[in-house]
């Protein structure tokens, strides 16, 4: 059959939830709505689960923690950060978390850790098949069919040329918000532009390691004389662009390749042995949702919290996410997770990383396989189902620990 007449595009097949992006919010949104009986699918461009946490090598889980000895972020969050660690770690191991070995004041180790990309992306890809999800690799989201406030019909490119499927409610785990842009609702860019970034494995008489070419960048609004880094090249890059996107894979392994000389000098043995296949951007488009979290709210209670999440870049602050974040209810039956949901500019430097896009994922997971209209939800029985699977939202944990609400 076809959606219309108009649009000769084949119906593949229908499900429950379709997830764009099997980044670490698509793994986290699938398997949340899988496990609540719903027949669910992951579309991801990549032939490999995990999205810049894997293809694109940056293999640093963040902390679950507030960086003061409590943690913060739960659930299916720290089920990742365990499984990317269940056949050895890399660096970091937090023995003071993973094994009760040790304190976990403001001067200890963070529950955070290194990982390998490949032995994760392997894991993810079994816990989801496992858990009943369908995973289709090589396939763009193109387009959407909308009736009535709603998307009725997902639309992909894959091998098999152009084809839909019937949905009853999508979760935008893309990092780029491209399914909000497909649907026509208010999106913003990240305007500081994104640095070149060339991080790699290689090895040599010093063994394995991580080389990070090109450090994240610091948001404008925080930038002193103290804290300015020098970055790889003079140019930025929105991660929205084609050609740019081209260029800015030509520069990374060119930095790579100039990178490998300089080592070559000391060390004759060395070689690259894992370079990103997908581009090192972080930010590029976000959703104006129906509320836009700041940075400056942090310890803050919301009514609609659905987790937490720390700051991973000072100890101290935490941050409830409120569910308005996740939904703009011109599309009743889309929601959004990951480096897509609605935040500042600073807070979204803050939100963009794994531990916050496994919060996220799984509140947004959790909510499409509840409700088809994100507007009318039962935040309550949402929350309920969230606490069942130990997400905590911030107002218990703030009167614990002494917070003024």
């Amino acid at each position: 059959m076809y959606i219309n007449e108009n649009i000769k595009t084949t119906v593949d097949g229908n499900y429950d939830v379709a997830v764009v992006g099997g980044g670490i919010a698509g793994i986290s949104a699938a398997l949340a709505a899988a496990r609540q009986g719903k027949k669910t699918v992951l579309f991801e461009k990549q032939f490999m689960l995990g999205g810049l946490a894997t293809s694109g090598l940056i293999t640093i889980y963040l902390p679950l923690c507030d960086g003061v000895g409590h943690q913060v972020s739960f659930g299916i969050a720290e089920e990742l950060l365990r499984l990317s660690v269940s056949m050895g770690a890399e660096d970091k191991y937090p023995d003071n978390w993973l094994s009760d070995n040790g304190s976990r004041t403001e001067k200890d180790k963070r529950f955070e850790v290194q990982y390998n990309p490949q032995l994760f992306a392997i894991l993810v890809e079994k816990l989801l098949i496992d858990s009943g999800v369908d995973v289709f690799y090589g396939s763009y989201v193109v387009g959407v069919d909308i009736s009535q406030s709603k998307i009725k019909h997902i639309i992909l490119e894959s091998k098999s040329g152009r084809t839909a499927y019937g949905v009853k409610s999508v979760v935008d785990a893309s990092g780029d918000c491209d399914v909000a842009k497909f649907a026509g609702l208010p999106t913003e860019l990240f305007k500081q532009g994104n640095v070149l970034a060339g991080w790699y494995y290689g090895i040599g008489k010093k063994g394995y390691k991580l080389n990070m070419l090109g450090v994240a960048d610091i948001p404008d609004e925080e930038k002193t004389p103290e804290n300015e880094v020098s970055h790889l090249i003079n140019r930025r890059f929105s991660g929205l662009n084609g050609r740019e996107l081209s260029e800015q894979m030509i520069l990374s392994h060119r930095s790579i390749y100039n990178d490998l000389l300089e080592k070559r000098k000391v060390d004759s043995e060395f070689i690259p042995v894992t370079i990103a296949t997908t581009p090192q951007i972080r930010m590029t488009r976000k959703i104006v949702g129906e509320y836009t979290l700041s940075e400056k709210e942090e310890h803050t209670f919301f009514e609609d919290s659905v987790g937490m999440i720390s700051n991973w870049k000072k100890r101290g602050p935490v941050y409830e996410v409120p569910f308005g974040t996740l939904y703009n209810k011109k599309i009743k039956n889309l929601i959004f997770a990951g480096r897509c949901i609605s935040v500042t500019e600073v807070m979204w430097d803050i939100s963009r990383v794994i531990p916050c896009c496994a919060v996220t994922g799984q509140a947004a997971g959790t909510a499409a396989a509840l409700s088809t209209d994100f507007g009318t939800l039962d935040i309550k029985e949402l929350q309920t189902i969230l606490k069942r699977n130990s997400v905590e939202t911030a107002k218990k944990f703030l009167k614990e620990n002494g917070y003024e609400l």
